[in-house]
């Protein structure tokens, strides 16, 4: 993937979560458990993810993790809160923030591999990433890889700051209704093709 490839990257949240976000910033889930919020997050893989050491880094539950595509199969899993969560629209300037890393597949898989920026983004195939689908009915392995790599991330170490955060996308008009109603000033428009 090049890095022109990168026009936003995402954070999936609740709605309820987006006045404490704007204030402290997308948090690295060790600094997310200070504070009440409400989870999307898994707690299967959140206990695979929370003793996950980066190779030559740090812990994984300390960085902030972004998507490059919300069209994946996390946000697949959570379809049914659709009417309370949001994709948050976050700069690719995020990419130049120091000791970012990119794993390419989701950091919770045993054979995700770690990198710096440009290397990371090499190891990426743009075309595996932004794939509507990552079924394959043929070949169950394929599938399973694919979904991995569909949740290719960006980690950042501790937090992602407000003021790389550009917008949000909901699902529907009681979603935006909802997000509307924080009165926070954040731009919010209805995108129904990258929810399930």
């Amino acid at each position: 993937m090049n890095r022109v490839d990168v026009t936003e990257l995402h954070f999936i949240a609740p709605i309820a979560n987006v006045p404490l976000i704007l204030k402290y910033g997308i948090l690295s889930h060790r600094l997310a458990e200070k504070h009440v919020h409400d989870s999307v997050a898994m707690q299967e893989v959140q206990d695979r993810r929370k003793d996950k050491q980066i190779p030559g880094a740090r812990l994984l539950h300390e960085y902030a993790n972004l998507y490059f595509d919300a069209h994946n199969p996390m946000l697949s899993k959570r379809r049914d809160q659709n009417d309370t969560i949001c994709i948050l629209r976050v700069a690719h300037a995020v990419l130049d923030i120091p000791d970012v890393i990119i794993s390419d597949r989701n950091a919770a898989s045993d054979w995700a591999g770690f990198y710096p920026v440009a290397k990371g983004l090499q190891r990426i195939e743009s075309d595996r990433l932004f794939a509507r689908h990552w079924t394959h009915q043929e070949d169950q392995i394929e599938e399973w890889r694919h979904k991995s790599e569909k949740c290719a991330e960006v980690l950042v170490p501790d937090r992602v700051e407000p003021r790389y955060l550009s917008g949000a996308y909901v699902v529907n008009a009681i979603a935006l209704a909802t997000f509307q109603a924080l009165n926070i000033g954040l731009s919010v428009s209805i995108n129904d093709d990258i929810f399930f």
